[in-house]
């Protein structure tokens, strides 16, 4: 097959696949189609052949444009997270802050409800992760938490104060 046979061949091939929904569209679609553009029966073993390395070739450069902008979006996301001064533990719970080495507060979603952990956490293959010791609240439940904070700090000032 001569050089120039294959550069037409390539690039109504080409222009197709870029052209088609990928999720409806065959080999066997795209070699008929460019058979009729160029007026070409490329269902002959040559051309058959050469027609799928172009279809094996354009879908391997599809699937690395897809996982390098996957890759690209992740690398985004987590910079917007840097940028908004946001943390998130291994799991990818929002970590609001550090009590201590061993504790943190964060806030999780679990089976569709947003929690407020205090937990405690351990290391594991280079990862922190939570233990059992430590509390989850719901929104209720912490707001009941928030408004009764003034009344242990008064508690924890008399108790001092002895």
């Amino acid at each position: 097959m001569e050089a120039e046979m294959e550069q037409r061949i390539e690039k109504t091939v080409r222009n197709i696949l870029e052209s088609s929904n990928m999720d409806d569209v065959t080999e066997y679609k795209i070699r008929k189609q460019a058979s009729e553009e160029l007026a070409l029966d490329l269902s002959k073993p040559p051309y058959k052949a050469f027609v799928r390395q172009v279809v094996q070739s354009f879908l391997e450069k599809q699937q690395q444009k897809q996982e390098q902008e996957e890759e690209e979006e992740e690398e985004e996301e987590e910079d917007e997270q840097k940028r908004n001064g946001r943390d998130y533990d291994d799991e990818g719970n929002l970590i609001i802050c550090k009590l201590s080495e061993k504790r943190k507060v964060t806030i999780q979603d679990f089976r569709g409800k947003t929690l407020v952990s205090i937990r405690e956490y351990f290391k594991k293959d280079g990862k922190e992760l939570p233990t059992f010791k430590g509390i989850s609240m719901t929104q209720e439940q912490w707001s009941v938490f928030k408004k009764n904070v003034p009344a242990i700090e008064k508690a924890i000032r008399k108790m001092e104060s002895r």
